[in-house]
C-alpha cells in the first residue's frame, strides 16, 4: 500500500483578515446589525415598556439614529431621502449619527442640534435608539455620554421594541433639515 503525503499548504486554509469591529475610540464601525449585550459605560438601558410611559419632548428627548437608508446629504446640507422613515412619535431623527466613524459635518450638526433641543442642559433625559440588535443607538448613546450628558438612556430594542408593544410609529424627517 502506498501512502501519499499531501503538502500541508494544500490542506490549511489561509487566514482571512477580518476588518476590525471597533475603531480606536471604542465605537462600533462594522457589522452594525448584531446583538448588543450591554449599554455603554455610564449609559442606562431602558425597556420599551418604560420608555412608552414617557412623553417625548416633555419627559425625555427621544433620538432616532437610524441611517437614511438609500438616502444621502446634499452639498447644501439638505437630506435627500430614498424612502420615508417611521419612528417613535415625537422623536428627533439624526440620520448617520450612530455610525462609529462619522462623515464630515455630521458630528457638529448632531452636537449643535442636541444642545439646542436640550436648551444646553447636560442633565436632560436622552433616549437613543435605532432598531433591535443595532449598534448605532449604542454608538450614539456613548457619544452623547462622552460629550458630557449625564442622563443618557439606550433603548436597545429601538423601533422594533416599540412596535412589539403595539405602539404606533409615525413618519418623521431628519431633524433640523439643513446641516452646517
Amino acid at each position: 500500500m502506498r501512502r501519499f503525503l499531501i503538502p500541508a499548504l494544500l490542506i490549511a486554509s489561509p487566514a482571512v483578515a477580518q476588518p476590525p469591529l471597533f475603531n480606536p475610540a471604542g465605537y462600533r464601525i462594522a457589522h452594525y446589525r448584531a446583538p448588543v449585550r450591554q449599554a455603554p459605560a455610564g449609559v442606562g438601558r431602558i425597556a420599551p415598556a418604560a420608555a412608552a410611559q414617557l412623553v417625548p419632548g416633555r419627559d425625555a428627548l427621544f433620538i432616532d439614529v437610524l441611517p437614511s437608508e438609500g438616502g444621502h446629504r446634499e452639498a447644501d446640507g439638505r437630506w435627500r431621502l430614498a424612502e420615508p422613515h417611521e419612528s417613535i412619535p415625537g422623536a428627533h431623527w439624526f440620520p448617520e449619527t450612530g455610525r462609529g466613524d462619522l462623515a464630515p459635518g455630521i458630528g457638529p450638526w448632531f452636537a449643535q442640534r442636541v444642545a439646542r433641543l436640550t436648551h444646553g442642559r447636560r442633565d436632560a433625559m436622552l433616549i437613543l435608539f435605532c432598531r433591535a440588535d443595532c449598534w448605532m443607538g449604542w454608538n450614539a448613546a456613548r457619544r452623547l455620554r462622552a460629550a458630557g450628558y449625564s442622563n443618557v438612556w439606550w433603548l436597545a430594542e429601538g423601533t422594533d421594541g416599540w412596535s412589539d408593544l403595539k405602539r404606533p410609529l409615525s413618519r418623521i424627517e431628519p431633524d433640523g433639515g439643513i446641516m452646517p
